[in-house]
């Protein structure tokens, strides 16, 4: 297998493994928030979001956002304190292969990560 198509198949095993096992609501019906899992493998974009309704308001956040480009995984957002990388990095994907999106370009050089 390559590495974007393992890359693919790790992301997909993650997110799904968070919406089953850490999800923050168990939904009590189908109007509550539940945690959905998108995954678009055309375009190498990979969510997790809560969606629902919580005591009369709308929920709707996305929690986690990778996207693949030039063979690295890119977390664009991350919206929780639950260290989704470590998962990442469990299934064998190293750290020069993660970008840490979400901090500005000229601050990645900073982490252990990669910078682009």
């Amino acid at each position: 297998m390559d590495k974007v198509a393992e890359y693919r198949q790790i992301l997909q095993e993650v997110l799904t493994e968070y919406a089953t096992n850490r999800g923050s609501w168990q939904p009590q019906s189908p109007d509550d928030v539940q945690v959905k899992v998108l995954i678009d493998t055309q375009h190498d974009h990979y969510q997790a979001l809560h969606a629902g309704w919580e005591e009369g308001r709308q929920v709707f956040l996305v929690v986690f956002h990778f996207d693949i480009i030039d063979g690295k995984i890119w977390l664009q957002r991350n919206a929780s304190d639950y260290d989704i990388v470590e998962d990442i990095e469990a299934k064998g994907v190293p750290k020069s292969d993660i970008v840490l999106a979400f901090h500005a370009p000229e601050m990645r050089k900073y982490t252990d990560y990669a910078a682009a």
